[in-house]
């Protein structure tokens, strides 16, 4: 058999086992394994085995994402994040469905501040789906907005899954995060629109709040939010100003939200400890794939899978766009099926070269990937938001009824992700802007 015969063979075989449920790192690392086993001899795999997964762990880049989990951890286990939702629901509850539109750029404020869809989702859940079910919402809107506003952590920086992106196709991180403002703030701004509309059309969906609130007392909310602003602007400051690189940006945000924290008087020993396991948990979980992930990448450069693709491509003169699309229709099927680690992790090996091959810039490629990702967290059967949703919700609420929410929500952002595409300079305009 060909090297590049196993080569097809392995991502077959990988995507099996996922589909049998085995832990994603482990099914990558397995193939990948007996993969290069085949191709070269068991002493060499052995050896890559023992010195991959060491140089991987041991990486500059990988240790900004352990330090991004403890800020995000941090900044939930404190309460940071608590006054955040009950501002805009004042400021924003006179608009049609307006505690969704609150909801929902809330989720926005939040996933500055954890990087991380789930997180994003969990925690304003907690907070918004009680108050939603309270004033009458229907709870296919009230689950669905919590569900798609929480992706949000995933594409407004920092965002882990931008860290692993970058550290893979060995391309600014930096630059992916300035990408990724714009694109997020659109989406925001999406859901938001979308959401007016509907209670516009459908009121019985979204109760107009009733309660008058005064100036004084929507000030006042507005001066508990102050460490979240504190927080975003000086993380992306430090970074954009210099003071710290990308990787040294997540011991700088961590650091900075200790303090915000003992400021603000929520800062206790149980706070510490959780937020420390909760970042060693996220770590170990994430590092088990990223290994994996590592290992198939060497697999298929021996088996010649990915340059044979990227040259199929090039001498099939399909264009960038036909890629776009092609790239685009394999994550948002994947992703049906595949967590968006092993999504991620699965597609970058054989996807970068293409991309490289046929011209695409890799930071808008960053950005699109992320939102494909981000519509893999929303659709069924796996959709991982939609269950963290569920397992706020319990059985009040049937699972069809949030993947019913979520779907109009899936709608608009297939819209944003056409007008990303129409329009690269939306993604591109800011990194060209600030010289990155």
């Amino acid at each position: 058999m060909s090297p590049l015969a196993i080569g097809f063979w392995g991502m077959g075989i990988a995507l099996f086992l996922i589909a049998l449920r085995v832990p994603i790192g482990l099914a990558l690392g397995l193939v990948a394994f007996v993969g290069i086993a085949i191709l070269t001899s068991w002493n060499a795999a052995f050896s890559i085995l023992g010195l991959i997964p060491f140089e991987t762990a041991a990486s500059w880049e990988l240790s900004a994402i352990p330090m991004f989990l403890l800020m995000g951890a941090l900044a939930f286990r404190s309460g940071l994040t608590t006054a955040l939702f009950d501002a805009a629901r004042l400021w924003l509850g006179w608009l049609p469905g307006g505690v969704a539109v609150a909801t929902n750029f809330a989720c926005a404020g939040f996933a500055a501040a954890s990087g991380s869809s789930l997180a994003t989702t969990l925690t304003m859940g907690r907070i918004a789906l009680p108050e939603m079910k309270k004033t009458g919402y229907d709870m296919g809107l009230a689950t669905g907005v919590v569900a798609s506003a929480g992706t949000l952590g995933s594409l407004i920086p920092p965002s882990v899954l931008m860290i692993l992106i970058g550290v893979f196709a060995q391309t600014s991180i930096i630059k992916l995060f300035v990408a990724g403002i714009i694109p997020g703030l659109i989406s925001a701004l999406a859901f938001a629109l979308m959401i007016i509309l509907r209670a516009k059309l459908q009121p019985h969906v979204a109760p107009r709040d009733s309660e008058r609130t005064s100036w004084r007392a929507k000030f006042r909310a507005m001066a508990g939010i102050w460490p979240l602003p504190v927080l975003v602007l000086g993380v992306i400051g430090g970074i954009y100003s210099g003071i710290v690189t990308a990787t040294e940006a997540g011991a700088f945000g961590a650091a900075l939200t200790f303090v915000i924290a003992l400021a603000n008087g929520t800062l206790s020993w149980p706070v510490i400890k959780a937020s420390f396991w909760d970042a060693l948990v996220g770590t170990a979980t994430l590092f088990f794939i990223v290994l994996g992930a590592v290992l198939l990448t060497r697999f298929l450069a021996f088996s010649g899978l990915p340059m044979f693709l990227a040259q199929f491509m090039a001498e099939s003169n399909i264009s960038p766009l036909a890629v776009i699309l092609i790239s685009g229709a394999c994550f948002l099927v994947l992703g049906m099926f595949l967590d968006p680690l092993g999504l991620l992790f699965l597609t970058l090996p054989i996807m970068l070269p293409i991309f490289k091959t046929v011209g695409l810039d890799l930071t808008l490629m960053g950005v699109l990937i992320v939102k494909f990702v981000e519509i893999g967290l929303m659709s069924p059967p796996v959709g991982l938001n939609v269950f963290a949703v569920k397992s706020l919700v319990g059985s009040d609420v049937p699972l069809t009824t949030i993947f019913r929410g979520v779907l109009w929500f899936l709608v608009v952002d297939l819209a944003v992700i056409g007008l990303l595409i129409a329009f690269p300079e939306i993604t591109l305009f800011l990194p060209r802007v600030m010289g990155l």
